[in-house]
């Protein structure tokens, strides 16, 4: 997320951060380095000059805390108009309504709108414990109802069921009535994609939020169109009044233009961030959090969050005893931690939430491969139960089968079974209570060579 920027911001900083005090001089030096930074990131032009202006003037006229050396402080200014300039606080739905709450979703072809509503589903199903419906009114793109029809059964939500032949305005007339009949506390109603220069599609929807009154309106936006995505919002915002904004594909956009602009441009809050396509990847947009990461302090908060929503407590609850009471660690116990890490995002994802991974060689990140934990797990699946539970039986000619029937070489089943050769050593160091020993043992865990593959 943001890749780019955060390099450009990280390096700048770091080059005052070890100044020794602050003078008008090096604060001009480094505000042309972030201003550079800022507009290769497709920062809207009066957001720069705005940020650069405020960072200054208090960098300038700043009391320096004394427990900060100058740079640290200068850094701490930087993050603290980051978070203004993308809202100072988190901005949450507004579901406190006589139910049903409706939220009417817009946003142009393409952006990523029907997997929002899908992921939006499950968020409020799961997060906020609400019985959801959702409607399409997309009666224009092929298929665009059954897509939706899918992907909220893969949410755990419902579709309410209706016909292209109708018109979307009585569509989303009937689907608030079924919502209030069968008690439903939120309705998501998926429009159709429209360009907002088409002034009778933005008519249509103009009708429809008319009709339905929501109480929310959001805007899906593609955060990799830069400073268009401001126009957009801008537009749709004169036609509707939006509430809030999804940004979707920050996975994707390593820029970060569209998130540091939209704010200050419209006035109207980033509400989520869509992560990827899975329907569990919608994180609510904390500034302070994303702030933290652009300069490549990570994000702990939203990595607690992650675990404790997205893994399996009763198996680690069983892990951790089968440990306590001393034994073995198998293949078995290690194919169920890869499939811990994939539910949480995957190595980038993971390792992107963490401090200080923005200042690790380019040449080490690049290694970093999201497909290593499914090469391992094929690898483990390749086994007899056998094997699994007794990986030093695993020979010459066992290693030639595995690799065959996972398609990797022999090589691969070497670097795993040295890799987890090396985990059950730390394993034994931790029952010992040696850290020290245990945080050694984790240096083989992901050799250098397996993540390059």
């Amino acid at each position: 997320m943001f890749d780019n920027l955060t390099h450009r911001l990280s390096q700048t900083l770091r080059n005052i951060s070890s100044r020794g005090r602050l003078t008008e001089d090096n604060i001009n030096n480094t505000m042309r380095e972030v201003r550079m930074a800022l507009l290769e990131a497709d920062v809207a032009l009066p957001v720069v000059r705005q940020f650069l202006s405020r960072v200054k003037e208090i960098a300038i006229g700043q009391d320096v805390n004394k427990s900060l050396t100058p740079g640290q402080e200068f850094i701490k200014i930087v993050r603290n108009e980051l978070i203004i300039t993308m809202g100072a606080e988190n901005n949450t739905l507004n579901l406190n309504v006589n139910p049903p709450a409706v939220v009417l979703i817009a946003g142009l072809q393409g952006s990523g709108k029907t997997t929002s509503v899908a992921k939006l589903g499950r968020f409020l199903r799961e997060k906020h414990k609400k019985k959801v419906l959702v409607a399409s009114i997309d009666i224009y793109r092929p298929a665009a109802m059954q897509q939706l029809e899918l992907l909220s059964k893969q949410a755990g939500v419902c579709f309410y069921p209706s016909n292209p032949n109708e018109k979307p305005v009585e569509i989303a007339k009937n689907s608030l009535k079924s919502a209030i009949v069968q008690f439903y506390d939120v309705l998501l109603i998926d429009t159709a994609g429209r360009v907002h220069t088409d002034p009778v599609m933005m008519n249509e929807i103009k009708q429809v939020h008319t009709v339905i009154n929501p109480v929310e309106t959001l805007l899906v936006v593609d955060a990799m169109n830069g400073q268009d995505a401001i126009n957009v919002a801008n537009t749709f915002n004169e036609i509707l009044s939006l509430t809030g904004v999804i940004l979707t594909k920050v996975d994707s956009d390593s820029r970060g233009g569209a998130a540091l602009s939209i704010r200050h441009i419209t006035g109207k809050p980033i509400k989520f961030l869509g992560t990827g396509e899975k329907n569990d990847m919608l994180e609510i947009f904390y500034p302070d959090r994303i702030a933290s990461r652009i300069l490549g302090m990570g994000d702990v908060l939203s990595l607690i969050e992650d675990i404790e929503s997205k893994v399996d407590k009763i198996q680690t609850e069983k892990f951790a005893k089968k440990i306590k009471i001393g034994k073995s660690f198998d293949l078995n116990d290690f194919l169920e931690q890869l499939k811990q890490m994939q539910k949480m995002g995957g190595i980038v994802k993971l390792m992107g939430k963490l401090p200080g991974i923005s200042q690790l060689p380019n040449t080490f990140k690049s290694k970093l491969d999201e497909k290593v934990l499914m090469r391992m797990e094929a690898i483990i699946n390749s086994m007899t139960h056998t094997e699994r539970q007794n990986p030093q039986i695993i020979k010459g000619s066992r290693k030639r089968r595995i690799a065959m029937g996972c398609g990797l070489q022999v090589q691969d089943v070497n670097r795993l079974l040295k890799q987890f050769d090396n985990i059950q050593r730390m394993m034994k160091k931790m029952k010992k209570n040696n850290i020290t020993n245990a945080v050694r043992a984790m240096k083989g865990i992901i050799p250098p060579k397996f993540l390059g593959h």
